[in-house]
């Protein structure tokens, strides 16, 4: 009996330690948990986080018998987005194996590797590209991979705190989005580019329209180096932008000009904007008041619309011309947008990038406007691409929120984003620590840039900026791939001046 008891007393005892140790065990968890600043959802959900980067390792292993395959998922994939992640961390982005892309897939881009690859030492460094040249303060600048316009309401303080610090550590430039200029854009002292948006927030009187005096404080702010009007994005190409009443807040509400609680709208297009003349008109007066390169952001509806603004600028001068336009393809990403927008309206940037580029050499202004191409290019294949289709600058929205931690919760549209990038509860935003974030956001250009050198240099050519079509070849449906200059063929530059 006194040996049942005892046997009894060691059981309980044991059990006893188990759950004190196990409780233990949870509340070190907890403590390092909350205090760590390298993952946004075990600092947000401590204990409990642990379990997404569990799940998520387990994933590559159930995947392959149950559930979605790495590259099946929309909008971005599972090998997208850990190609992201990983070149965020500075980790090996490698694989193993062989490809798991399907490359007989219709529309894929493939490049054409050439028998003499360009070796290290006969690499050069990014060529240094001048925007406005005409301006009183051009904008110089060598930066290939940029941030794409995401406005400070739509984005947390955290996140543009971290994607400002990580842009002047990276030496690229980062767009403020429609939202205005806040203090944490120019807290990194990264190089900016200021939008207007059809709200004109930041930049407007009190009765909603352009303001000279507003542009020229925004100007005198050495670090914001271009102004870009926005004229329609990919995701939502007819209307305008969106901010729930939910993201409002009273510092958001002071800028924009509208009251907490109600959402923040913007006119579908700038009231003052009604054809070519008064956008060229628009383009010359900020340019004249700020001294600094203006451009303009838009979806391609057709080449007509590129026809009459382009004849527009010849018969004008180059002086009314914008000095760079933005291309958005609609496939474009927003935090909130009608469901037939966000699916079916604008053209792909696989076919706009193209007809821009060919246009401005059709009408001899290629060497006046730059471009830049904006639309899911988040992968150094997806940067080369829009190189050798024409474009002298890439810009990524949700590339750089990859970089942050997002996890694709497709919450961005409510303010329950649970790695704090795009909502203003303060205990979300907490996960996300701008300093370590920061870093995050550098290494994710480096290793874009240095990977799109790697494709560059397997072409043949000393710098990314000099590929071109004849170096990508795109999928077509029989399974065999045509060369990009085939289907669109490059158009000599009108020589005839402006």
């Amino acid at each position: 009996m006194e040996l049942v008891n005892t046997v009894v007393q060691i059981a309980v005892g044991s059990i006893l330690f188990f759950i004190l140790f196990a409780i233990v065990t949870v509340l070190v968890m907890y403590i390092v948990d909350v205090t760590q600043t390298k993952q946004t959802i075990r600092r947000n959900y401590p204990v409990v986080g642990r379990f997404r980067y569990f799940f998520e390792h387990m994933g590559q292993f159930f995947r392959q018998y149950f559930f979605t395959m790495d590259r099946e998922e929309m909008p971005f994939n599972r090998a997208q987005r850990s190609w992201c992640y990983q070149a965020a961390k500075n980790m090996d982005t490698t694989v193993a194996f062989g490809s798991s892309k399907n490359l007989k897939v219709p529309g894929t881009v493939i490049f054409s590797n050439c028998p003499y690859p360009t070796l290290k030492e006969d690499a050069v460094e990014p060529d240094v590209v001048t925007i406005g040249e005409s301006c009183k303060i051009p904008f110089r600048t060598a930066s290939l991979f940029n941030i794409s316009g995401m406005s400070y309401g739509a984005l947390s303080k955290p996140a543009v705190l971290a994607l400002s610090k990580g842009a002047a550590m990276a030496g690229c430039w980062m767009n403020t989005g429609e939202g205005g200029l806040y203090d944490y854009h120019l807290s990194g002292n990264a190089d900016l580019v200021f939008q207007i948006g059809t709200a004109k927030n930041g930049v407007r009187n009190s009765e909603g329209k352009l303001c000279d005096e507003k542009l020229r404080e925004v100007a005198a702010h050495e670090h914001v180096r271009m102004f870009e009007i926005k004229l329609s994005q990919g995701a939502k190409p007819g209307k305008g932008g969106i901010v729930p009443a939910a993201k409002i807040t009273e510092e958001i509400a002071k800028v924009r000009g509208i009251k907490v609680g109600q959402d923040a709208i913007s006119p579908n297009r700038h009231p003052d904007i009604r054809n070519d003349d008064e956008l060229l008109d628009m383009i010359a007066r900020i340019k004249e008041v700020t001294g600094k390169p203006v451009g303009f952001k838009a979806v391609i509806g057709g080449a007509a619309w590129l026809d009459s603004l382009f004849t527009k600028i010849r018969h004008r001068g180059i002086e009314s011309a914008p000095d760079f336009i933005t291309v958005d393809g609609a496939e474009g990403g927003t935090g909130a947008a009608p469901l037939p927008l966000i699916d079916d309206m604008g053209i792909p940037l696989g076919e706009s990038l193209p007809m821009l580029v060919d246009k401005l050499n059709t009408y001899g202004l290629r060497g006046h406007i730059k471009v830049v191409a904006s639309g899911k290019l988040i992968t150094p294949g997806d940067v080369a691409w829009a190189l050798c289709s024409g474009a002298d600058f890439i810009t990524s929205a949700r590339g750089f929120m990859f970089s942050l931690g997002c996890i694709q919760a497709l919450q961005c549209n409510k303010n329950t984003c649970p790695t704090g990038i795009t909502t203003h509860n303060k205990k979300l935003q907490r996960g996300l620590v701008p300093e370590d974030k920061a870093v995050r956001v550098t290494n994710y250009v480096n290793n874009m840039v240095h990977e799109v050198g790697v494709i560059a240099h397997a072409c043949g050519v000393k710098t990314p900026r000099q590929l071109k079509r004849h170096h990508a070849r795109v999928v077509m449906p029989d399974g065999f791939s045509k060369p990009l200059n085939e289907l669109n063929p490059e158009v000599v530059p009108l020589k005839r001046p402006v």
